[in-house]
């Protein structure tokens, strides 16, 4: 599974670089990983549901988390950090099918052709990650499923809060 995660890792780097959504070098912003778990154990029960009917919801939903996260880790970290159930505030707004769209308005403050271009920009990666997925030949209902779908997830996260940390300013660049 973590060749597979490798896999996923590169490709999304390679895309979101090919289109200057992300540096190079990702940024580390270990308090941002560290919630990682925690969103994932609560996001994971919906996400599962959601996945026959919905696929790219449930793995696009991921990414928008990512970012949300980076976003309040820039705004009030202090504050979100000690939130058990952060993923659960963050859905309870609008409840999980407009989860995205409360994101994009009200944690990332987009309207217009920003709000639209993130849209298409989440999709894109969704329906990457999924064919990647689908490629893989798993069994469904496995843990080996299961497992591809954490790894999904994951690097969905990960460079959501990425995207947005590269979005707020934030480059992991050599200092001269």
């Amino acid at each position: 599974m973590e060749q597979f995660e490798d896999q996923l890792h590169q490709d999304l780097h390679q895309f979101l670089l090919s289109i200057e959504e992300v540096d190079k070098h990702l940024p580390e912003c270990i308090d941002v990983e560290e919630k990682w778990e925690d969103m994932a154990r609560a996001y994971i029960p919906d996400g599962i549901r959601e996945f026959n009917s919905f696929p790219s919801a449930s793995l696009g939903w991921m990414m928008y988390l990512g970012m949300a996260v980076a976003q309040l880790w820039d705004l009030e970290w202090a504050t979100f950090s000690k939130m058990d159930d952060l993923y659960v505030h963050l859905r309870d707004k609008r409840g999980y099918d407009c989860m995205d769209e409360y994101i994009r308005e009200e944690v990332l403050a987009l309207s217009g052709e920003a709000y639209s271009s993130l849209e298409k920009l989440v999709g894109e990666c969704a329906s990457r990650v999924y064919n990647a997925l689908r490629h893989q030949a798993i069994e469904p209902g496995t843990r080996e499923a299961f497992n591809a779908y954490v790894s999904c997830l994951h690097q969905l996260y990960l460079f959501g809060a990425a995207v947005q940390l590269k979005r707020l300013g934030y480059h992991m660049t050599k200092m001269s």
